[in-house]
């Protein structure tokens, strides 16, 4: 039986910090967590074949010059960390402004959405499918818009796992899926990274 572990990176990662948050836990260089360890934890007992993280391509932005090209950087110490441990990084998307907000102090600064990710995991997910790569999917991702595609991957006889979070699970995704296995806190603060003094 052939099992990929489909991740959709920002998804999962607001997720990571909204743990962090509530567990009055600083962020940290996302390269630096230990994905490979807590999937092994959390998905004991499940052999998967493939690990693919999917990102929107961040993109420099005259507005925020700075800003962006930190954030790229750090997309790309990111990718070589997953690339480094074995799993696939692509990228299904991009992330554009997406209009304004205002800050705690008032000041006006554009505002960025990831678009395309979803939709590049379910075509993915569809199209191994129908080409009979696969029969088991996990899912890491806890957006809603997938649940057309778990449909359909459920019709044709695929398991689907989603994996989410206990703080905050998607219930619908839940309910669609044929397992739910969700990430503890616990688990999440097992693998931060421990900054050396």
């Amino acid at each position: 039986m052939k099992t990929i572990l489909f991740v959709d990176w920002e998804n999962f990662r607001k997720k990571i910090k909204e743990v962090l948050d509530f567990e009055k836990q600083p962020e940290f260089e996302w390269h630096e967590f230990n994905f490979e360890e807590l999937f092994k934890l959390v998905l004991n007992g499940i052999n998967i074949d493939e690990i693919r993280f999917y990102a929107g391509k961040l993109e420099e932005n005259k507005q925020t010059l700075q800003k962006s090209q930190a954030l790229i950087q750090a997309q790309r110490l990111l990718k070589n960390t997953i690339e480094a441990n074995g799993f696939n990084f692509i990228y299904a998307g991009k992330v554009r402004q997406h209009g304004f907000e205002f800050d705690a102090k008032g000041n006006k600064r554009p505002s960025f959405k990831e678009k395309g990710v979803d939709v590049g995991i379910a075509v993915e997910m569809l199209t191994k499918a129908y080409d009979k790569n696969i029969d088991q999917c996990i899912l890491a991702s806890s957006d809603s818009d997938l649940q057309p595609a778990v449909k359909e991957l459920r019709k044709r006889q695929i398991k689907i796992i989603y994996l989410g979070f206990e703080q905050n699970p998607n219930k619908g995704l839940s309910y669609t899926t044929n397992r739910t296995i969700l990430i503890r806190n616990a688990e999440i603060l097992k693998f931060i990274p421990k900054k050396i003094i």
